[in-house]
């Protein structure tokens, strides 16, 4: 019998302290017979707050179904669970229920304030962190407590001494606009009688430094303070418990994102946490009213930052110097701990990296985040540390003061992100294509920390807009990553209203990077909502951003000319391109501006289709006309009656054919053989930047030339997506050649090895190599569309889309392709083989085989020779090939 399962709430696995009163739900069905489909549903919620609800649905819907009865008030909660009536007449089971809880929905909830143990503070280096005590009595028998808590600054919770998982809380916002709490469900921690609440507060992104070119202390205020209002609910219901606050210096005497940690363990506080005298010296905080600040306090949308992964290294060596030298292996954004027993006052440093340069370790990449941790010890036996505040990028450290007698493995690393659900992989029979693809999961994951990030090494670390825009479908293949970018896109949303524009990079830190309006970053606000909506249905995501949206596409309208075309201002064109020297990474050989009418083209043509989803017809119509205004102007400019492209590169080819902005199929046919010219006089060798990279292998095969994108994708020299690779990269990285051949390091200010952006080509190898493609939103209908090459023997991709595991895999043999389909209940694909019509197919597990035909990239074809490529011409001339 089938039955439902996986229920979700939003876009979350649990629904507990949510922050909506209307939560969608959805669901998934397991073994269906094969073909069927739901025809209805059956929802039952049993609530702590009124009537329980029981209601048949008439609809197909299984994903964010809208919420029935009343919507929840605070603290309520709710059961919940469905169970679907298929269209042959059966029933499946009910699926497990799912405690939903809300948070606190009203800003009267809050009957606290601030507390703070420094209200402002010198920054001569980071400054240190503090510890926050309380204790309260429980007389009665205590049904459910909850914590509510936020801060100015970054927290850590214990209740009577026991802690939880989160790390960094509350998380980076435009703290101006956006202030998110935590729930947390200490009922298991509380005890009859007395109890403490321990809080160890620091600077965080809240006042800590901010931003590159020395940064900036205080961003957001001078305070670091905490909020937080426990309620315990007993025999006599629920009540806030009132709390008295004192603080103490804490071990951490220095801590900062860029900086690192300094622990000095001969100042802790034995049992400061727990209940009863607490030794050290105590002062009151002191209270700030909430009513002070403009932020609105609000529920998180995506998952907490936690440690989701332990690494050991992989060699130790002991260096002439004394330094200890660990290899990790991989490039992470993480942190070291260990377990020591030293001297009292014994130092250990922590010194970090992602490369070595020279046989040492190549810090001037991280620029200014001088990224040292320094552990003093209390003469413990076995003390255990690893620093709390602070987060580096490295795959190398060198441990100054290791002790002789102690065994160092000891250390380790562990890996902290934003705690997302892995929804997508991909395989071949290419190990290094394999690699790569690791690599771009790594650089998410290093890069996902609460916010979407360029880079999670250097003194920046910022949620610059054109890095996701470009990586957002890939993004959202890989993880459930709606959470995190629906905060990111609201920080965009306020902080547009306040500066006017869509800047380029969010939350903003005023640095000294211009502030101009620039194509393909801005485009941000435009793009993500929409690859999020074609991803995962969310229509109510789109209707939150559309105002966002079409700001954007108004304010270029407004820097436009009246005949659509954007040819004036700052613009960061196609950033990055090879050619470009290391000191200017902005001079690109394709012409700005043609970028930036483009991308106008483009957003306007989004914003139109997102009108007519939400049902806005007048604005549909209006931006379709925006739209084609730009579109016209682009042709007029930039396009020769006979297809050539101004720039003439294959950035300026690759977005007139990606962004559908030429006339005619003689046109697109007439670029795209023009692309593949450029594409085999450059020795497939990559010739573009930011912009022109996510998209010219999609062009390449949209024009029928998917060998040269294989070739191109392929490629092992620099500069190639596989170069790093030969060069034991692990992420990818921010240059094509941020480390050279010879093993030296790009000698440009920015020199990161881990940026995602550049891998954004995933989605390519996803959709095209894969060929799993979504057609609908939300996967509803997919298409399944393999394009074997490159020599590739075979190739999967899987998908964990919101219907259930969408899988998808390919051999060839002999002549013969075969492919393997496997779809869930709910899901429609259409399957095209080369060479035949597509076949509509529906749940269950399907193969499907085909004669394909014999390419220059079948394993058994002749070798295609690179003429470009010295080793190959070489080879040519030994063969006879060549002169």
């Amino acid at each position: 019998m089938s039955y439902t399962t996986d229920l979700r709430v939003e876009h979350r696995e649990d629904g507990f302290g949510i922050g909506v009163p209307e939560p969608r739900l959805s669901w998934t069905i397991v073994d269906a017979p094969h073909g069927v489909a739901q025809a209805a549903y059956d929802i039952e919620i049993v609530r702590s707050h009124g009537a329980a609800v029981a209601t048949r649905v008439l609809s197909d819907l299984s994903v964010l179904v809208p919420w029935v009865g009343e919507p929840l008030i605070s603290r309520e909660t709710a059961d919940v669970r469905v169970r679907a009536r298929l269209d042959d007449g059966r029933v499946t089971n009910w699926s497990r229920s799912l405690r939903i809880e809300a948070g606190l929905l009203q800003p009267a909830d809050w009957a606290v304030d601030f507390v703070s143990p420094s209200l402002e503070a010198p920054h001569p280096s980071a400054r240190p962190a503090y510890l926050l005590r309380s204790e309260f009595t429980v007389d009665e028998a205590v049904r459910a407590a909850r914590i509510y808590a936020t801060a100015h600054g970054v927290f850590d919770l214990e209740v009577n001494g026991r802690t939880g998982s989160e790390i960094l809380s509350p998380g980076w916002s435009s703290y101006r606009h956006r202030l998110r709490y935590r729930t947390v469900d200490v009922t298991e921690m509380i005890q009859p009688g007395a109890n403490a609440l321990g809080v160890w507060l620091a600077d965080g992104w809240f006042r800590g430094r901010l931003g590159f070119n020395g940064g900036l202390w205080d961003n957001y205020g001078s305070d670091v303070s905490l909020l937080l209002q426990l309620e315990i609910t007993d025999d006599e219901g629920t009540r806030s418990v009132p709390l008295s606050w004192t603080w103490a210096e804490s071990p951490i005497t220095a801590t900062g994102l860029y900086e690192g940690e300094q622990h000095d363990h001969r100042l802790a506080i034995d049992g400061w946490s727990t209940a009863g005298p607490a030794r050290g010296d105590w002062t009151a905080a002191t209270t700030v009213n909430l009513d002070e600040f403009s932020h609105r306090l609000e529920a998180p949308t995506g998952p907490p930052v936690r440690v989701t992964e332990t690494l050991i290294p992989i060699s130790i060596e002991r260096r002439t110097n004394g330094r200890l030298r660990l290899d990790f292996g991989q490039n992470i954004s993480g942190r070291i701990g260990f377990e020591v027993t030293a001297p009292a006052g014994h130092r250990i440093e922590l010194h970090h990296a992602e490369v070595l340069e020279d046989d040492e370790l190549a810090v001037r990449p991280l620029r200014t985040a001088t990224s040292v941790d320094v552990y003093i010890s209390a003469g413990g036996r076995g003390e255990r540390w690893m620093p709390r505040f602070t987060l580096h990028g490295f795959r190398f450290a060198e441990v100054v003061g290791w002790p002789e007698d102690q065994d160092p493995a000891a250390l380790f690393a562990s890996v902290v992100h934003s705690d997302m659900t892995r929804t997508g992989w991909f395989s071949s029979s290419n190990e290094m294509l394999d690699r790569f693809h690791e690599n771009v999961v790594w650089s998410m994951r290093d890069n996902f920390v609460d916010l979407p990030t360029d880079c999670p090494q250097r003194d920046e670390r910022l949620g610059w807009s054109g890095d996701i825009q470009v990586f957002a479908p890939t993004a959202a293949y890989l993880y459930d990553s709606i959470g995190v970018l629906t905060n990111w896109l609201r920080d965009l949303a306020a902080e547009q209203v306040e500066h006017g524009s869509v800047l380029n990079f969010h939350p903003w830190i005023d640095c000294g990077f211009p502030k101009d309006p620039a194509a393909a970053w801005g485009d941000a606000a435009v793009i993500v909502p929409w690859v999020l909506y074609q991803r995962t249905g969310d229509r109510g995501l789109l209707a939150e951003q559309f105002a966002s949206m079409r700001a954007w596409v108004d304010q270029v309208t407004e820097l436009a000319d009246s005949s659509g075309l954007w040819d004036t201002g700052f613009q960061l064109g196609d950033w990055l391109d090879p050619a470009a020297p290391p000191e200017r990474p902005g001079d690109s050989a394709t012409d700005a501006y043609l970028v930036a009418t483009a991308h106008y083209a483009r957003s306007a043509a989004i914003v139109a289709e997102t009108a007519g989803v939400l049902g806005d017809t007048l604005s549909r119509q209006r931006y379709t006309v925006v739209a084609e205004r730009a579109r016209s102007a682009f042709q007029h400019v930039y396009v020769a009656p006979g297809g050539r492209v101004v720039s003439d590169t294959v950035t300026s080819l690759a977005i007139a054919i990606a962004f559908d902005l030429l006339a005619n199929d003689e046109q697109r046919d007439a670029a795209g053989r023009r692309l593949s010219e450029l594409v085999q006089n450059g020795g497939y060798l990559i010739q573009t930047g930011f912009v022109g990279t996510p998209i010219v292998c999609d062009a390449l095969a949209q024009t029928g030339h998917m060998d040269d994108a294989y070739h191109l994708l392929l490629q092992t020299e620099a500069p190639s997506w596989l170069y790093a690779v030969t060069m034991g990269a692990t992420t990818v990285w921010e240059r094509w050649d941020s480390m050279r051949p010879d093993g030296s390091l790009n000698p440009g200010e920015m020199t990161s090895f881990n940026h995602y952006a550049l891998g954004a080509v995933a989605d390519f190898m996803h959709r095209r190599i894969g060929g799993l493609e979504p057609i609908e939103p939300g996967y509803r209908r997919v298409r399944i569309a393999p394009q074997p090459g490159g020599k590739l023997t075979h190739a999967a991709a899987e998908h964990l889309s919101p219907y259930g595991l969408i899988s998808t895999r390919w051999n060839r043999q002999d002549g013969l392709l075969t492919v393997h389909v496997t779809i869930p209940t709910g899901v429609t694909a259409d399957v095209v083989l080369p060479g035949a019509d597509a076949q509509i197919v529906h749940a269950g597990s399907h193969t499907f085989t085909a004669p394909i035909r014999r390419s220059e990239d079948d394993p058994s074809a002749p070798r295609r020779w690179n003429i470009h490529n010295p080793e190959e011409r070489r080879q040519m001339i030994e063969s006879g090939l060549a002169s």
